[in-house]
């Protein structure tokens, strides 16, 4: 959505109560008086767009006990973490941040432990490295140069992509939501493998990713 300058003549009351609610929001003055102006006259503003999105992954992700929301300064992200089954449990986090003017990104998806142990972030990658590979297999048609992802420093981050038709907010918030919980089914499986089952374990993997891809109608 297209911003312009423009001037406004105003009581000292009202900018002090204007200030005052973008003060609580984390925003800046001018927005918050876009926001005010935008509600009033029922015009969504991309802001709006990102609280509808992030309201269907809360609700989404609040039906799953596994998943834990964290508080989020920024509005334009939010993060929910979960706890990994080895050793001494490591919390992983996902973090979703929406872009406001990007034509052809909504976002991007940030999967990252706390963590300093070598042998942990080691196998991470090695995971991100296996789900880059089904997403290169599976989504070759949309995407002949490969999925865009970056994985660095036992980080993976998996751009969003505006979707090519338009679609609802509710729609996109609860594509995210399943991307992440399949994301998370997966690597929870992958940490379950030991040197027994490991092949017949990465079937099962691309097994569940080839399923949740054939179900989701709106690509990411």
């Amino acid at each position: 959505m297209k911003k312009s300058i423009y001037s406004l003549l105003l009581t000292d009351d009202v900018i002090a109560a204007v200030d005052e609610l973008a003060y609580a929001g984390g925003t800046s003055r001018s927005n918050m008086v876009n926001q005010i102006l935008a509600e009033y006259l029922s015009v969504k503003t991309p802001e709006m767009q990102m609280r509808d999105i992030f309201r269907q992954i809360e609700s989404a992700m609040n039906h799953h006990r596994a998943f834990q929301l964290q508080f989020q300064p920024s509005d334009a992200m939010l993060s929910v973490r979960t706890a990994l089954a080895y050793k001494y449990k490591p919390t992983v986090r996902y973090s979703v941040e929406l872009f406001r003017a990007q034509p052809q990104y909504l976002g991007e998806l940030k999967v990252s432990a706390r963590t300093q142990s070598a042998a942990l972030l080691q196998r991470l990658e090695a995971f991100f490295r296996l789900w880059n590979r089904l997403e290169n297999l599976c989504l070759q048609q949309e995407f002949p140069d490969g999925v865009p992802c970056r994985i660095e420093n036992g980080r993976y981050v998996r751009p969003l992509l505006q979707p090519k038709n338009r679609v609802s907010e509710e729609a996109l918030g609860q594509a995210i939501s399943r991307y992440i919980q399949n994301f998370d089914c997966a690597l929870k499986a992958f940490f379950a493998l030991d040197d027994h089952n490991w092949k017949a374990g990465i079937e099962q993997i691309g097994r569940v990713y080839e399923k949740a891809i054939s179900e989701e109608t709106i690509l990411l």
